[in-house]
């Protein structure tokens, strides 16, 4: 078992694995972080699907163009889910107020489903396993994925988690420095001091994208990351949501 720290600050992502599966006693001890990750309330609003089957695996890599998806032995599928609740209301005859049609219920949702998500990716870390975090499985067809993974209504996909033996090691890939992310009592740091420490941070991402082992490209860091907002500002999203019976008013 790898110590905290490695599997923290040494881990990258990765998208080539090996054949070879997963013990079933590391994957109980993936799923027991899981489970004992904090959410709001305790109310644990969120549930994973656990991909074992290549047919459905290899369905998700077309949809996405993502190899990791089909290469991976494991792929974990976090969602927001206020299905179980409502159930259990139901069950015992309380009313069930439409918490998923304020904002603040669908956060809440996404950030559970997000922790368990990172407890996920510390413990494969930990056991030596190698992992990759796919948003794409949230936008690129979202009413397609739901009615693949069967999801009922007041479940979403948040993002999924690839896992497998790791097939590849890539270089570790630069982040922005602890001034830029890290602000003591109060964001208080004047805009041309920010800028120009992000503009370094920008050249760092060039320069790592210009030399990284297995491909390289010109990439900076600003630019790249804007033109996929531009291209995420055409995904159907709340249209999907209100589908899945999340009908944000306020």
């Amino acid at each position: 078992m790898e110590s905290v720290k490695k599997a923290l600050l040494e881990r990258t992502s990765i998208r080539r694995y090996e054949r070879e599966l997963i013990p079933e006693e590391t994957m109980d001890f993936i799923y027991e972080a899981i489970r004992n990750t904090p959410t709001s309330y305790n109310g644990q609003q969120f549930s994973v699907i656990d991909i074992d089957d290549q047919a459905l695996k290899e369905e998700l890599y077309e949809l996405t163009g993502q190899k990791q998806l089909k290469t991976c032995n494991r792929l974990l599928i976090f969602c927001s889910d206020y299905n179980k609740i409502a159930l259990l209301a139901e069950k015992k005859g309380i009313g069930m107020p439409r918490f998923t049609d304020t904002m603040d219920g669908t956060i809440i949702g996404i950030i559970d489903a997000s922790l368990a998500m990172m407890s996920a990716v510390v413990a494969a870390e930990a056991a030596g396993l190698g992992s990759n975090c796919v948003g794409y499985l949230r936008t690129v067809d979202p009413a397609k994925i739901a009615e693949l993974l069967k999801l009922p209504k007041g479940v979403f996909v948040v993002c999924g988690l690839a896992l497998g033996i790791p097939r590849e090691h890539p270089d570790l890939k630069p982040k922005q420095s602890k001034d830029t992310v890290f602000f003591r009592n109060s964001y208080c740091m004047d805009k041309e001091s920010l800028a120009e420490k992000l503009l370094k941070y920008d050249d760092i991402v060039k320069t790592y994208n210009a030399t990284r082992s297995g491909g390289t490209t010109d990439n900076d860091w600003c630019g790249h990351i804007i033109d996929y907002y531009r291209h995420a500002m055409e995904y159907q999203i709340l249209e999907y949501l209100k589908n899945q019976g999340y009908d944000i008013k306020k």
